[in-house]
């Protein structure tokens, strides 16, 4: 895949006060390296990496979580920070009340940048910019390296959080190819790249209440020992009134969990890792959610699967394109932008 990128400079440049809302920024008004010289000095982008690096060697799962937070929030209403705001009299039920947002986390990661950065520089570093720099670091860190990129800034905060728009907007696990080639096609996004960004699924968990329609699922589109041995001990044990979590990849799970299915995991340096295993495992009817399943049932996507499983260096190169477009995701016409003081609440 080949994705040609038209960076537009602006002529005026605006300076931004924390305190006063602005005009939304302009896709067009993102660069690389838009800090360098506006921190006091201070590389932004390094204290995000280092604060990201930080976290991740102490709690590798919050690198899931980082690139999740990415795709949840861009996806929305563009990259506007917008699922960090917690509910306040301007936003009473936002996205991270929706249940498309379960289990959300990495907003503690977000906010110690956002300390740090506040220290350093106030009122100069978007929430927004912080989300998609820690999700493409945490995307380097989770691959060791493979999706590696460089990432335009210049985004400000929305002041905007709804649940109901997450939950109408984001892709939903238990839905068909069609709909998600309609859903991502919205956004400007191709099959071949919803293809390329469902390989984020390589790492993570999830909650049983995502995947509880594979429980049930025919021999057809799911390998009947990960269906009733796996899932179903899983989400039916003692504690499924919880609603208990397993990992979006069987290569992380416990090798008493997955007795003779042991062998149908795709070696890989460490758990918990960004690669195109979950391709392979989709060929084998491995793969934890319909809507990953359901990649292989139209010609459209299936060949794409078909090509990262094949050749991961690729897919490493298209997952870090796709993750630029993503970034661009502006937020919607008309509407207002700031530089929060704090993530989880705007600027009144």
């Amino acid at each position: 895949m080949k994705v040609f990128v038209v960076v537009c400079m602006l002529a005026v440049a605006f300076r931004l006060v924390a305190a006063v809302v602005v005009p939304s920024a302009a896709p067009g008004g993102l660069t690389v390296g838009y800090y360098n010289g506006k921190c006091n000095n201070v590389n932004v982008e390094s204290i995000v990496y280092n604060t990201v690096k930080d976290f991740l060697d102490a709690d590798r799962s919050k690198g899931a979580a980082l690139v999740r937070l990415l795709f949840h929030d861009c996806f929305v209403r563009g990259c506007d920070g917008s699922i960090l705001l917690d509910n306040s009299t301007a936003n009473p039920s936002p996205e991270k009340m929706s249940g498309a947002n379960i289990g959300i986390a990495g907003l503690d990661v977000i906010d110690a940048i956002k300390a740090k950065l506040e220290t350093a520089c106030p009122g100069v570093v978007s929430c927004a910019d912080i989300v998609v720099f820690a999700g493409r670091d945490a995307s380097r860190y989770m691959s060791n390296g493979g999706v590696s990129f460089d990432v335009p800034a210049g985004r400000l905060d929305g002041v905007v959080s709804s649940a109901a728009d997450a939950t109408n907007t984001l892709p939903d696990s238990k839905t068909g190819v069609a709909t998600l080639i309609s859903n991502f096609a919205k956004k400007g996004f191709t099959p071949e790249e919803l293809v390329i960004l469902s390989g984020a699924h390589s790492i993570g968990k999830a909650h049983c209440s995502n995947f509880d329609d594979r429980l049930t699922a025919p021999d057809s589109e799911i390998n009947a020992d990960y269906r009733d041995n796996v899932l179903n001990k899983t989400c039916k044990s003692s504690s499924a009134a919880a609603n208990p979590t397993l990992a979006n990849n069987i290569r992380d799970i416990d090798a008493a969990t997955l007795g003779d299915l042991a062998s149908y995991v795709v070696p890989a340096v460490g758990g918990d890792y960004l690669d195109n295993s979950y391709y392979k495992n989709n060929k084998n009817n491995l793969v934890l959610f319909h809507s990953d399943w359901a990649l292989v049932g139209t010609n459209s996507t299936l060949q794409h699967v078909n090509e990262y499983a094949e050749n991961g260096t690729l897919w490493n190169i298209d997952f870090a394109q796709a993750l630029v477009k993503l970034s661009k995701l502006a937020m919607p016409a008309g509407s207002v932008g700031q530089i929060r003081k704090t993530c989880r609440a705007i600027n009144y």
